[in-house]
């Protein structure tokens, strides 16, 4: 298969993926913004890893990646019916932490904006 088919079957399958996992009905994968970031298939698309991005959980990420992991041969099923596929690859969730490693970026900057600014400010002995 061409690169090109290769990346529009990745992301039709990244959308019907989002669809299939916001119907499971797993506690564990509720609360919390769950994302897919990206999808990577294999050429033989034996394998598929999905990096699925989980923010505003106060457990994390890791329950959430289980309930994936252990789902993940009802979601090829899914897959494989709803693409009209009749090889769908097998799933690997794993978590993609640069959501949350941007947010830290975010507020690391945001902190030294506040104290640069303060610093900035003249205080009342300089006038």
């Amino acid at each position: 298969m061409s690169q090109k088919n290769m990346g529009r079957l990745a992301q039709d399958m990244k959308r019907e993926l989002i669809a299939i996992i916001g119907r499971l009905k797993d506690p564990r994968l509720e609360g919390g913004l769950l994302t897919i970031t990206r999808l990577d298939v294999t050429p033989d698309l034996d394998t598929a890893k999905v990096y699925v991005s989980v923010m505003g959980r106060p457990d994390g990420a890791k329950p959430a990646i289980d309930a994936l992991n252990r789902a993940a041969g009802h979601v090829r099923t899914e897959v494989s019916r709803k693409m009209h596929i009749r090889k769908a690859p097998r799933f690997v969730f794993v978590e993609d932490g640069g959501a949350a490693y941007a947010a830290h970026i975010n507020e690391v900057l945001r902190n030294l904006n506040v104290t640069s600014e303060a610093d900035e400010e003249p205080s009342a002995d300089e006038e």
